[in-house]
């Protein structure tokens, strides 16, 4: 699914308009049945319905809703400010019709003309939408948190107002939805965990905007689903044997810290390679070949420390689950650097490593995937003041460095050297636990080594990666799984896919 900008979004509407044809009022028409039919499915005809509109083309799909719902249930009040300045031409034509049979309308112009909101009464949000482009401010955003303050259930249309839809809304004054009604396609803001508290429940509702402008139409921005991840998956041959699906490597493991080892051998293995070798220290001998017995293990270096001293011919290379950053990892890495140049996947350890010693980064193998948590991305290129900086941060290093940067979090985001940038759609709370980040190494290192590119091994494995997640916290409880469930769920999400 693209992620279109609010300039975009206006174009899509515009090209829709003109292709089918229809009046941007029969489109604003077929925005406001969507919601329609969503609140009568989600509501009783008991509900009270307090609908609050602007005087744009956000506040117009609230007029066309109120008209539909004043048919069917017995207490509907429309609420606008009182303003001199004439509204939209299709707000001002659903205003017209209204009027003639639709009394309970009423005109805000102070605090003392906010009505008084029940726990079970609904508020439907239709101030402004995508098109906002300054904060609220006088008795608007006084009406806000008005709104925010009351039991009321709120269910804002396309957008929660004061939220902006592509750049930051941090400190400004916002009505916190408890569901949003969006159309057709995500918006950036949803996508983020600063706007999580505003958004409340996302529903994406098909208005029919038109698939030629969407298919045709580049974006920044794009959520990785269902569709484009069977198209990356390849599917084995009956003639294979283990040789057609790659010799990965996993440098990892220290002690204390072995499990991290494993998590990502498991990662690897469960991600279908052919053969796998683990480069550990010796005090984590026993425990691999107990544990991952599928594994070869190479004791390589100290009791307690990594270290590598001959070529490495394999199809990926992990590094970093559980490492450490003893002070001969940092030579282990430059030589890494030096001697294999195909893409490396770095996670954990070797990015602290690396934060320390950012001019490594010039010599890292083009199309490496690193894979970094907010922290270690910070500590990595800096703090950003919000979360959309952080993005074009990201987009910004990725091309600097000619790396695939996977910003690991709820909408996992991974940044490409091509400018473009790649949200996830799957995935939930229950794996904010420790050693997912460990299985997601594996998985990636595991996919590179069967032949994908780099973007194809980090889109498919991060979306493996989260689906595993999710049949995981079906099984067990997003708060009771832990990292293991998720390699050991692989299986079932490879079956959903295929």
């Amino acid at each position: 699914m693209k992620i279109f900008s609010v300039d975009q979004v206006r174009e899509w509407d515009t090209a829709t308009i003109y292709k089918e044809p229809i009046t941007s009022f029969e489109l604003m028409e077929r925005a406001a049945v969507c919601c329609y039919k969503w609140l009568v499915h989600h509501s009783r005809k008991h509900h009270r319905f307090h609908i609050f509109c602007s005087r744009g083309n956000n506040g117009g799909d609230g007029l066309a809703l109120a008209r539909m719902l004043m048919q069917n249930f017995d207490s509907v009040t429309l609420y606008l400010p009182d303003s001199t300045k004439k509204g939209s031409k299709d707000f001002e034509t659903n205003l017209e019709s209204l009027q003639h049979f639709f009394k309970q309308i009423h005109f805000i112009s102070s605090p003392a003309d906010f009505p008084e909101l029940q726990k079970n009464d609904f508020v439907i949000d239709a101030l402004f939408g995508t098109g906002l482009n300054k904060p609220l401010e006088g008795i608007i955003a006084s009406l806000a948190m008005h709104i925010n303050q009351s039991p009321a259930q709120v269910i804002a249309i396309d957008m929660p107002s004061g939220l902006f839809a592509d750049k930051s809304s941090k400190g400004n004054t916002i009505i916190r939805a408890s569901h949003t009604l969006t159309f057709q396609n995500y918006k950036l803001a949803f996508l983020l965990a600063e706007n999580e508290s505003y958004v409340g429940k996302l529903h994406v509702l098909d208005i029919g905007l038109d698939k030629t402008f969407e298919q045709t139409t580049q974006s920044i921005y794009e959520l990785t689903e269902m569709e484009i991840i069977k198209a990356i998956y390849k599917p084995r041959k009956r003639f294979s044997n283990k040789g057609n699906y790659g010799f990965a490597s996993i440098i990892a493991g220290s002690h204390g810290m072995m499990g991290a080892a494993i998590l990502a051998a498991k990662g690897c293995l469960r991600s279908g390679v052919g053969k796998l070798n683990c480069f550990i220290p010796g005090c984590g001998y026993e425990i691999m070949q107990a544990v991952v017995p599928e594994s070869m293990c190479h004791v390589s270096g100290e009791e307690h420390i990594v270290s590598i001293h001959e070529p490495l011919k394999f199809d990926a290379i992990g590094i970093g689950p559980g490492l450490g950053t003893c002070p001969s990892h940092l030579q282990l890495l430059k030589d890494l650097f030096q001697s294999y140049r195909k893409p490396l996947v770095i996670d954990a350890d070797a990015l602290n490593i690396l934060s320390q010693n950012i001019s490594l980064f010039d010599s890292m193998p083009p199309d490496s995937i690193i894979t970094p948590h907010p922290k270690e991305f910070e500590r990595l290129f800096g703090a950003s003041e919000n979360e959309f900086e952080r993005l074009e941060l990201a987009l910004q290093k990725a091309l600097e460095y000619q790396i695939y940067i996977i910003l690991k979090g709820h909408h996992t985001f991974i940044a490409t050297p091509a400018g473009k940038g790649y949200f996830n759609s799957t995935g939930n709370p229950g794996m904010a636990t420790g050693g997912t980040g460990d299985v997601m190494t594996g998985i990636i290192t595991g996919l590179l080594a069967q032949g994908y590119h780099s973007l194809e091994a980090a889109r498919l494995g991060v979306y493996l990666h989260g689906l595993a997640g999710d049949i995981a916290a079906q099984q067990h409880s997003a708060e009771a799984m832990i990292a293991s469930d998720i390699a050991e769920c692989l299986g079932a999400a490879y079956k959903q896919i295929i």
